[in-house]
């Protein structure tokens, strides 16, 4: 009867009615139970554990504060002190206070007194014995360091994330800064900024005394993110947490470490970034500076006895299993052959080998039907792998030359802002997102002379890597003609001369270009066919920049370009953009407009001109309502910080 039955029957009949239904409930549950019982105990011990050294570091941490916040109370109550009875003071308090290993009195400029300017007395402990530094020195300039600049912003007591501090300490320490107060006219003026350093070398100690079983360690982050303490010493200080998560693409490790650098306490699964294995983490923040410290148990090597007990009562289920075998085997061994020798033929196939010979199936059984499919998918592999291969080598190709050519085309734009840091007369800032991997809008400015800066702005027609490469031609004929000492519209007018020479395409570029004294504040300016720009005057009205009537340049090689000319005061921005602004649409094809564009401009008039770009950004993107971008979008934004009083004239 068994022999005219398929094998999907045969193999319920004989092996999974008489034993898999028994050994999965009884041996199943038993395992069940017995790991919940252990994975309990090793969740509260690790609590208990993370509690405790968190408790451990919080009395040395605790203290410390409290010392730098009575020094601090002592200031602020105490008649004024000289310069030597300050340092003292500091003195003592490094003397006394084995957990300390520096502090500091940083005062503001002339708070201390107003001939002395700066005061920044600093104590430390090295070698053995006191060092003596003054903080305020032209080298180390303590009111660049962040552990004076948060207190003073914030105005309470902050602990600084983990640095070097050269020319101070020369160690690896913390900083827990307190902001003391001087009572003027009912208001508390900020004066200064008391210090205590403590040495991360303690800390690194009690972390890595941490040992759990063979591979189980604990890790101390900041509430940045920044490891303080780690096995893998080529992550502390140098990498956060959440950069890890990133390069491991581990979203568990970025919501642990969220968590973490929110102070809350935790247990969960995580797999350790030292062996690789399934661990469970325990995490838990300290009191003091909210720091978090987690701990890894490793899951394999905690549950290793119930693993080994599972696997001695599986071991006795195999004999009764193999005395059930011996009966199995001699009734399903002719049935269950050409099953095993069609299993050991796909295990090739399943490796690569496509030409792995089948075996040859004369039933038309379950076995004989998969055989026949089988050599039919591999024949069909072998043919989707071919056009697979052909398809993704040109598919590379393609993609490996548009971002060579978007790294180019992107690399000559400026990108570093503020581009001029040392010339206090104008700010600039400029954005472009392509619409493709490389795209036709153009952007640049630089000075021409001490005094003049030029600024571009420009919109290739088309897309792609042909505006691409007509406009890397067109930003370098800028440059050339831009150095040759004419007004912007003879400059346009020679640029779009050169463009227009041996221009078979046809293509065509709408381009704005103005030179603008910094010094005066005069601003001439030309446009060939472009979008006009806006001024947002420092009085708070918006208006729009005359038009020089002129064409795109590459159209007509002889057309004269005429220049015009504004004068910007103080505070002026002159903002520049591309239709890709003007023209972005959302799901019901509604293009922005510049209507949307003035009233945004008017919305933002007073913000920094890179929040400026922000802000427009951040309706384009709320207007589009996730609709792809279909065009270039680019914004030039400069503002003039110098001194003018002069008003319009045409050039």
């Amino acid at each position: 009867m068994l022999k005219h039955r398929g094998i999907a029957f045969k193999l319920v009949f004989l092996i999974l009615i008489s034993d898999a239904v028994i050994l999965a409930l009884v041996f199943g549950y038993d395992y069940w139970i017995s790991r919940q019982i252990i994975e309990k105990e090793i969740r509260d011990d690790a609590r208990c554990l993370v509690r405790s050294t968190v408790n451990r570091m919080d009395s040395v941490l605790l203290p410390v504060e409290r010392v730098a916040e009575n020094l601090a109370c002592f200031l602020e109550a105490a008649p004024p002190l000289t310069e030597e009875e300050l340092k003292c003071l500091l003195r003592a308090v490094v003397e006394k206070n084995s957990d300390i290993y520096g502090a500091a009195i940083a005062f503001e400029p002339h708070a201390f007194s107003r001939e002395k300017g700066c005061l920044a007395p600093y104590f430390c402990k090295s070698e053995g014995k006191l060092k003596f530094a003054c903080l305020s020195s032209h080298s180390y300039q303590h009111e660049r360091w962040d552990w004076y600049r948060i207190p003073k912003e914030v105005r309470h007591p902050v602990w600084s994330e983990p640095y070097f501090d050269r020319g101070g300490g020369d160690i690896l320490m913390a900083t827990y800064s307190v902001p003391f107060f001087q009572k003027v006219s009912q208001e508390r003026r900020f004066i200064g900024v008391v210090t205590a350093d403590i040495s991360l070398s303690w800390l690194t100690d009690i972390v890595s005394s941490i040992k759990i079983a063979e591979s189980g360690y604990a890790f101390l982050v900041t509430t940045k993110g920044n490891y303080v303490a780690h096995p893998r010493t080529d992550l502390v200080l140098k990498k956060t947490i959440f950069d890890e998560a990133k390069a491991r693409n581990d979203t568990d490790l970025h919501k642990i470490g969220t968590a973490m650098a929110e102070g809350k306490p935790g247990f969960s699964l995580l797999t350790s970034m030292v062996t690789g294995k399934e661990c469970w983490i325990a995490y838990a923040p300290l009191a003091s500076n909210e720091w978090s410290l987690g701990v890894l148990f490793p899951k394999d090597e905690l549950t290793a006895d119930i693993r080994r007990l599972n696997h001695v009562v599986w071991g006795l289920s195999l004999i009764g299993i193999l005395l059930l075998a011996g009966v199995i085997i001699m009734i399903a061994g002719s049935i269950t052959r050409p099953l095993r020798d069609l299993a050991k033929a796909t295990e090739g196939i399943a490796a690569g080998n496509l030409y792995a010979l089948l075996p040859s199936i004369g039933s038309r059984d379950e076995v004989g039907v998969l055989t026949d499919a089988f050599a039919r998918m591999e024949e069909s592999l072998k043919q989707h792998i071919r056009d697979l291969t052909e398809t993704t080598a040109q598919k590379e190709r393609i993609e490996g030359e548009l971002q060579v050519a978007r790294e180019i085309q992107m690399g000559m734009l400026p990108k570093s802002f503020p581009p001029f840091p040392g010339i206090g007369e104008l700010d600039i800032y400029a954005t472009l997102e392509p619409a493709k991997q490389v795209g036709g809008d153009l952007y640049d400015f630089f000075f021409v002379d001490d005094d003049h800066l030029c600024f571009t702005i420009g919109d290739v027609a088309g897309k792609g890597v042909p505006a691409a490469l007509f406009m890397t031609v067109t930003q370098t004929l800028n440059k050339t003609r831009a150095t040759e000492d004419h007004s912007p519209g003879e400059i346009l007018s020679k640029v779009n001369k050169d463009l227009s020479t041996e221009n078979p395409s046809f293509m065509f570029v709408t381009l704005f270009l103005g030179i603008l004294n910094i010094r005066t504040g005069d601003l001439q300016f030309s446009n060939g066919g472009h979008n006009p720009p806006y001024l947002l005057r420092a009085n708070g009205t918006l208006e729009a920049m005359e038009m020089t009537e002129g064409l795109a340049l590459g159209i007509e090689g002889d057309f004269s370009y005429r220049s015009k000319k504004t004068c910007l005061r103080t505070g002026d921005t002159v903002f520049l953009y591309t239709d890709g602004v003007t023209e972005a649409m959302n799901q019901k094809r509604e293009l922005f407009t510049e209507k949307r564009l003035e009233h945004a401009l008017s919305m933002l008039k007073d913000q920094p001109i890179d929040q400026i770009a922000a802000g427009i950004k951040g309706q384009l993107k709320f207007f589009s309502e996730g609709e792809p971008q279909t065009d270039d979008i680019t914004m030039l934004i400069v503002r003039f910080c110098g001194q003018s009083d002069r008003g319009d004239e045409e050039a």
